[in-house]
């Protein structure tokens, strides 16, 4: 999360962005060529106004572009893909960005701008997977599929659809869109509607065509599909649940079902490049997870060293940590810890979030009552609200804290009726900390190790910087399994502080 930006979520309206996140295909792959529609040749004037307008917003939503070496890696290799989709022969008409986010994502918006995230380049393994990613990115903007989806262009047009979407998961209502959109989305991580099958299907096609004519090994897009999937499947266990990362919290709902395409389209008999020893080696210390600039994520804690405040969920919740907010998502409701300018007092604050949540035209959403207290040497207060969804009743709280400077932080919760007080410890475990505390969080970073006789995947993973599951987390990042024997000489990622 990052530094105070004003109450509620910003959203970007941008309508053109294309995700790699694949919905389910069950179509197969055996789809004639016909069926494809033709792809755009070249990059036109307008795409490139819209792009470079989209750019600062995006940048701004996904953490910031990186610079440095990995980050300059990155765009080399991005670029070189990038001109086998025939949008343009000139490398520098393509605009390429590692950004600084915690989130397993890739985009790619018209006017030649692409966009990677550490967190997925970071679980990549080797060259060729970047380049299938990236190139699958390219090949929506190259087949033109978020024109041909219609989308809406307006903000308030995206809004409406996101929230649609969202207030179906939390509570069966599409009326109540407001409220599930700013509960349980996450800024940019919901930025597109998914793609069609069809569509996605079209996507990795040309990005494997856009391998095979770089040179590289095609089969890396099946290969970056099954990692995906192992780390959805690895973080619903972390998170204590059987399914999958729901389709409202990921950009990746299901890559699982693409890996067998994907092998198709490649060929059994593939050959290329692939590169991974000098990738392994060009992305060494890159940030992992969350970067203490946006606040660190350790269990079920979240601390911000710049902002100097921690707080603890509540047993049986898990944290997602977003650009300017933080989520708190478990079976009996739905929190998101934010903050903004503290203005006329605590009452007024808490009354401007209530304001937020009211769509136009609909009734003012307000607490019965704001009630004052104190936590932890900070003033705070809290007011709750009933709202009647069509699935019933549901209560609505908002718990504030004046922080001095004119800052304020706040909860925005929402249960079933009675349900409010399942937040209490969270709400009473907000703190600030102290400079010393604040100098302790440090962040997780890739380290690329070299195997060395005698050691295992067990010994390994036990190097690894989290104490819980981490021969688990080993074995996704680095696309292994417990049988795999390591060879001396051969390069691994860890993750270490």
């Amino acid at each position: 999360m990052f530094v105070n930006k004003g109450i509620g979520r910003k959203w970007s309206a941008i309508t053109a962005a294309s995700a790699l996140a694949l919905a389910p295909n069950t179509t197969g792959v055996a789809v004639a060529a016909a069926a494809y529609p033709a792809t755009v040749s070249s990059i036109s004037r307008a795409d490139k106004e819209q792009g470079a307008k989209a750019h600062p917003d995006l940048l701004a939503e996904f953490g910031g572009g990186l610079t440095g070496p990995q980050a300059a890696y990155v765009e080399q290799v991005g670029k070189a893909i990038a001109v086998q989709s025939g949008l343009s022969n000139a490398k520098g008409d393509f605009t390429v960005t590692l950004l600084n986010s915690p989130v397993n994502n890739a985009f790619a918006i018209p006017g030649g701008y692409i966009y990677v995230t550490r967190q997925l380049t970071a679980l990549m393994n080797n060259e060729a997977e970047l380049a299938g990613v990236l190139g699958h990115e390219v090949g929506h903007v190259a087949a033109r599929h978020s024109a041909k989806r219609q989308q809406a262009a307006s903000r308030n047009q995206l809004l409406g659809a996101l929230g649609s979407i969202l207030s179906g998961v939390l509570l069966g209502d599409s009326a109540f869109g407001r409220l599930g959109q700013q509960l349980a989305s996450q800024g940019s991580q919901m930025l597109t509607l998914k793609y069609s099958r069809t569509q996605e299907l079209e996507a990795d096609r040309l990005g494997i065509t856009y391998l095979k004519r770089a040179g590289y090994d095609p089969r890396a897009m099946a290969t970056v599909l099954d990692s995906l999937a192992r780390q959805n499947a690895l973080e619903a266990q972390l998170r204590g649940s059987s399914s999958q990362v729901p389709q409202w919290a990921s950009t990746h709902p299901d890559p699982a079902s693409r890996v067998r395409d994907a092998l198709s389209l490649a060929g059994s008999a593939a050959t290329g490049t692939t590169n991974r020893d000098v990738f392994l080696t060009r992305i060494d210390g890159l940030v992992y997870g969350d970067d203490p600039k946006q606040g660190i994520i350790d269990g079920s804690k979240f601390t911000h060293p710049e902002l100097r405040l921690a707080f603890q969920a509540p047993e049986g919740f898990y944290l997602v940590n977003g650009t300017q907010a933080v989520s708190i998502n478990g079976d009996s409701g739905k929190a998101q810890f934010a903050g903004g300018a503290l203005g006329t007092g605590l009452d007024a604050y808490i009354q401007t979030v209530f304001s937020s949540l009211t769509e136009s035209g609909q009734a003012r959403i307000e607490p019965s009552s704001i009630e004052r207290t104190m936590v932890n040497g900070l003033t705070a207060a809290y007011g709750v609200a009933r709202v009647q969804a069509s699935s019933g009743p549901v209560d609505v709280a908002v718990f504030a804290y004046d922080f001095g400077g004119g800052k304020a932080y706040h909860f925005l919760t929402i249960t079933r009726v009675g349900g409010a007080g399942v937040f209490n410890p969270m709400f009473k475990s907000l703190r600030r900390i102290s400079a010393a505390d604040a100098g302790q969080v440090k962040p997780r970073r890739l380290a690329v190790v070299t195997v060395k006789a005698g050691d295992t995947v067990q010994s390994l993973a036990a190097r690894m910087a989290y104490t819980d599951a981490a021969l688990e987390r080993f074995l996704v990042l680095n696309g292994l399994d417990n049988n795999t024997r390591l060879v001396p000489g051969q390069k691994v990622k860890m993750v270490t502080y």
